[in-house]
């Protein structure tokens, strides 16, 4: 026999994630919050796993949000449970992933008397979340109605922003009262809003008198609409199309690998391919020089598309255009004439002569972490999605042609914390494999990221593990500071491997240390196999920052 919670804010609570299609669950096990976990592990129709670390837990539910593309809740006992929460919570805020945050409560009247496992739990998600709302105890005036139209307002609005919202629960004792029977509740008329978008004429007209335009994408997902409106646009070579790995766009004039090009731009480079209009797609881009080169060209116009975030990151922005790319393109491509233009011509010239080189340089290069990305993007299945740590691996990865297969990485903060657990949760709701490549310390760092019961056997982790924090040893500035320093507390020198872990965790484990290794292990990684799969890279000692430094150095 089924057994529910008697409390009627979570019976109300359950029933309207259910008219809005909210499944999945991830619940971190505590005692405040023990009247969600039983009452939604007992509905049909929920997905419910158990993470026990809410900071991964987090991250693991915005990973299925991402696979999904739909809400993910989670939910934790109160206190210090909360704020574990939050690294995931400003992630999914910076990249729009939506995120139900479901905390349990003690009664408001507890706050601040030194109550166990009490904080200020209301709007603790403040400064970055999209809404923060307070249930009503049980106990009090009106409050089945009032928590009925609060909660359809936060769910709506994690629909709405595609983002973080936070619902508080207070819960008076006892928690433990259930019943067999669930009371009817009304169907949900839903009011989820939709934007509409006409496209001004004075866009038409700075289209049209722009002989130098290009767009830039930055992180997003996959879109096929996307990607053949802008392969209308580059066809005849009308502009400039520069795109990230993680832009996740595919076609022979785009130009997918910034870094290649513009890496040694000179100030007299940046006033040479400059644009006079700019169009920016998505969020977050990873290339550091890509943003020093369009501040300092500071171009006559500047639009940016997005239904969230309108940044000025290049400042110069002029137009902000609140609506999906997709929609925007839709109708710009009715108005526009696609006349070839020189200004590909400048950039394609450019691009032919980088990559000649790069393919040059690939013949120079020792086992290395240069080596082993160049490897990796050649052997990867194409069926994989693949999701990069920060630091240097989603910095390697721009450098590399992954071909059609998906790509992510949370740009959302650029943070090493929760790169594991993010891919796990993606893999659990995925019907094709996942593969994740992290560095040692970001692999280290979310070590709680395999405490994952779900975690499917056709994962793959691939580390790199070049024995510290290899990107302070390529990014300008960390080499000023004595060596010393350097090694022990910015770099963080270590000798760790992941063997053991993965034992533990139930991973099968293999370690190369040299190229003919890895060559011949890469044939059988990806076969299937009973269990997951780690796959660690020992570079340590191998001078990877210098050859990525000499890789720069050979692309003048």
């Amino acid at each position: 026999m089924k057994k529910y919670s008697s409390k009627r804010s979570i019976q109300i609570l359950a029933h309207l994630l259910q008219q809005y299609g909210i499944a999945d669950i991830v619940i971190s096990p505590g005692s405040r919050n023990a009247p969600l976990a039983i009452h939604f592990s007992e509905i049909d129709g929920f997905n419910c796993y158990s993470i026990v670390d809410e900071r991964s837990a987090a991250f693991v539910a915005m990973g299925m949000a991402k696979s999904e593309k739909k809400p993910a809740a989670i939910t934790c006992t109160s206190g210090s449970a909360v704020v574990n929460y939050y690294p995931a919570v400003t992630e999914a805020f910076y990249q729009n992933i939506p995120l139900l945050v479901l905390t349990a409560d003690r009664p408001t009247d507890f706050v601040d008397i030194f109550d166990g496992q009490t904080i200020r739990q209301k709007d603790v998600f403040h400064q970055h979340s999209y809404g923060d709302f307070q249930l009503l105890e049980d106990s009090k005036e009106n409050a089945e109605d009032i928590n009925f139209d609060i909660i359809k307002k936060a769910i709506e609005l994690c629909f709405e922003k595609q983002g973080p919202v936070h619902i508080n629960i207070p819960l008076e004792e006892p928690l433990y009262e259930l019943v067999s029977e669930l009371p009817t509740f009304p169907t949900v008329e839903k009011t989820i809003k939709h934007k509409e978008y006409e496209i001004p004429s004075s866009l038409i007209a700075e289209w049209h008198t722009s002989q130098r335009i290009m767009l830039l994408v930055g992180t997003r997902d996959y879109s096929p609409e996307l990607e053949n409106q802008l392969t209308q646009l580059v066809k005849n070579h009308s502009v400039v199309v520069l795109s990230e790995a993680n832009s996740n766009l595919h076609h022979e004039k785009f130009f997918k690998h910034i870094d290649r090009y513009i890496f040694n731009f000179t100030e007299e480079d940046y006033k040479t391919y400059a644009p006079d209009l700019l169009i920016t797609v998505g969020q977050n881009v990873v290339s550091k020089k890509v943003k020093q080169f369009l501040r300092s060209a500071r171009p006559k116009q500047h639009w940016h598309l997005d239904e969230v975030w309108q940044p000025d990151t290049y400042f110069s922005l002029t137009e902000k255009i609140e609506v999906k790319p997709e929609v925007f393109f839709s109708k710009l491509l009715k108005f526009i004439n696609l006349e070839p233009r020189p200004y590909y011509n400048l950039w394609d010239v450019l691009r032919d002569k980088k990559d000649a080189k790069h393919e040059q340089f690939l013949n120079t290069i020792d086992f290395s972490d240069f080596y082993f990305f160049n490897k990796a993007s050649q052997t990867i299945p194409e069926n994989y999605n693949i999701h990069f740590s920060n630091s240097s691996g989603i910095r390697y990865a721009q450098l590399f042609d992954f071909g059609k297969r998906k790509i992510y990485c949370n740009r959302g903060t650029s943070g090493i914390d929760g790169s594991t657990s993010t891919a796990m949760g993606f893999a659990i709701k995925n019907e094709n494999p996942t593969l994740l490549i992290t560095g040692d310390l970001s692999f280290f760092y979310d070590i709680n990221g395999l405490w994952n019961q779900y975690i499917p056997p056709f994962v793959r982790i691939m580390i790199f593990n070049n024995g510290e924090g290899n990107i302070f040893k390529i990014i300008p500035g960390p080499r000023n500071a004595n060596p010393n320093t350097l090694d022990e507390f910015i770099a963080t020198k270590h000798r760790k491997n992941a063997e053991s872990l993965a034992k533990h965790f139930g991973f099968s484990y293999i370690r190369v240390e040299d190229e003919l290794t890895l060559d011949r292990v890469l044939e059988n990684f990806f076969k299937p196999d009973v269990q997951p799969k780690i796959l660690e890279v020992n570079t340590l000692g191998k001078n990877s920052a210098d050859i990525l430094k000499s890789y720069f150095e050979f692309m003048k």
